[in-house]
């Protein structure tokens, strides 16, 4: 039943194989998340104000989308789902950002073969993530 995928870019497997379609990401200070996410993935996040709840919405267009939601008690460091983050084209400017935005880097860019460049780690709010891209740019 599994099978190597034969060096299928991780890009086209998704576009063709896509079973993730939102990712709800947990966070303690929602200004300041939306500030990690829009430096680092180059995107635009927008706040939705409600009168029980508030969120922000990550930038997605037609593809798979996220929002960072205020609920502290779900953030986890070392354990649970990894969500990859897409910084097609600008992985080395995304991961410069981190820092300098209040996360860790916990594993620098490095190959993961035929599927890309990913680098590991931990945003403002103490979430593990990776950041991905196709190509070591």
């Amino acid at each position: 039943l599994c099978q190597h995928p034969g060096g299928t870019a991780m890009s086209d497997f998704n576009a063709e194989h896509n079973r993730i379609v939102w990712a709800d990401i947990p966070v303690a200070d929602l200004d300041r998340a939306v500030k990690f996410y829009g430096a680092v993935c180059g995107i635009g996040v927008h706040c939705e104000i409600h009168d029980e709840f508030s969120f922000a919405v990550l930038d997605h267009d037609q593809g798979n989308g996220a929002c960072l939601v205020v609920d502290p008690d779900k953030i986890s460091g070392e354990h649970g789902p990894l969500v990859y983050m897409n910084v097609e084209g600008r992985i080395h400017d995304a991961v410069s950002k981190v820092v300098p935005n209040g996360g860790t880097i916990t594993q620098d860019t490095h190959s993961i073969g035929p599927w890309g460049f990913r680098a590991l780690i931990t945003d403002s709010e103490g979430n593990r993530l990776a950041l991905h891209s196709q190509t070591d740019a």
